[in-house]
């Protein structure tokens, strides 16, 4: 049985739990859900659906990539059915022999219009549309890492090391001077290497542009090695799933305020990483992290990490937020990312992947600020 075999049959035991008939994923151009991607490998661009009797249906916009990429029992090209939806639901409603006034879930993203369509077209099936159904069980499933995506994961942060230690050593060799010599450096190695490229787009910001969170642009052509402090925030994608790193390069002589900066994010990465440990509240290290910055007279002004994967951003959250409820579980894999920032000094952040395990954690990454 496939790794996605696997997932689909954790999902058909929920949805006879749930006396679900049919569930439709959708991965398509502006509803974008690597939750398709999760159970069938194909890289997107398709519907999936999946039949409570334990059986699975791709309808893929290029029939030619799923022939490589797929796993499913059985495919159709979405050109069969006129590139939509409603009518891919009624072949699959045919395909699976769905009876009638069974419940059928689609997207909870799915437009009121659309929903309401999609009722009108098949008026005799129990049609859901909901924000926490199947999206929401898949969700809990996606965070705990299977060994195979583990094993990935280790592959991925080894390589994640190797374009750190090659940055690092183009900096120091005047070899990388722009913000865009470096971010097109690391797209280019990535791709050497066989990974898919980046998982987000590359934040490398100048000392004249560190302070924002997210720079904007996400580079350009400044100055990247000048004095003060430089943040790269990059991720490599493999087989889909991407790592998430920050370092800081900081270049002597450092202002006070600097300095400061760069002593406190070093501190609160190994307070969040001490903390990121099974049965822990992911809260709890956020609210720890947001104390010691607090003591200093500093404030974080964004979550303190989050889960990685097929998406750079998912589940767990690792965040203050009175409504996040996530435990720590074994096979988690969070990026931990405390920074601070200042619009005259700069800014300065410190990303790593932990993987959770057993009895403590895994490093994954060895991001760190590389003094120039």
């Amino acid at each position: 049985m496939s790794n996605f075999q696997k997932r689909r049959e954790i999902i058909y035991n929920w949805m006879n739990n749930e006396k679900i008939a049919l569930i439709m994923i959708e991965d398509s151009e502006g509803k974008r859900n690597t939750d398709l991607r999760w159970l069938s490998g194909q890289p997107g661009d398709s519907l999936l659906f999946l039949s409570a009797q334990g059986k699975s249906l791709l309808v893929p916009w290029d029939i030619n990539l799923a022939k490589i990429y797929a796993d499913a029992d059985q495919v159709l090209p979405y050109g069969e059915f006129e590139r939509q939806p409603v009518k891919a639901l009624k072949k699959a409603l045919e395909y699976f022999k769905i009876i009638e006034n069974a419940k059928i879930e689609i997207p909870g993203t799915t437009s009121y219009p659309s929903y309401v369509n999609f009722t009108k077209e098949i008026p005799n099936y129990n049609i859901l549309c909901r924000e926490n159904g199947v999206a929401g069980f898949i969700e809990q499933k996606r965070a705990i890492k299977d060994d195979f995506e583990i094993k990935l994961y280790r592959k991925l942060s080894g390589l994640t090391d190797e374009i750190i230690n090659m940055v690092e050593k183009g900096i120091f060799s005047n070899n990388l001077k722009t913000e865009a010599d470096v971010a097109l450096f690391i797209e280019n190695e990535s791709r050497k290497m066989g990974c898919e490229g980046v998982g987000f787009d590359i934040i490398a910001a100048g000392p004249a542009r560190s302070f924002g969170i997210h720079a904007f642009p996400s580079y350009t052509g400044e100055n990247f090695r000048g004095k003060g402090l430089s943040i790269l925030d990059f991720g490599l994608k493999l087989d889909g799933y991407t790592s998430d790193v920050t370092l800081t390069f900081a270049k002597e002589p450092l202002s006070k305020p600097q300095a400061e900066m760069v002593s406190l994010v070093k501190e609160a990465s190994q307070i969040a990483i001490s903390m990121a440990k099974n049965g822990e509240r992911t809260r709890n290290i956020s609210l720890a992290v947001d104390k010691f910055f607090s003591n200093s007279g500093k404030t974080m002004p964004h979550a303190l990490g989050h889960g990685i994967g097929l998406d750079a951003h998912e589940a767990p959250s690792v965040r203050s937020r009175i409504d996040n409820e996530w435990i720590l579980e074994p096979g988690m894999i969070l990026a931990l990312e405390p920074g601070l920032y200042d619009p005259v000094h700069g800014g300065c952040r410190l990303e790593n992947d932990v993987l959770i395990t057993e009895e403590n954690y895994e490093l994954l990454t060895n991001s760190r600020i590389i003094h120039l």
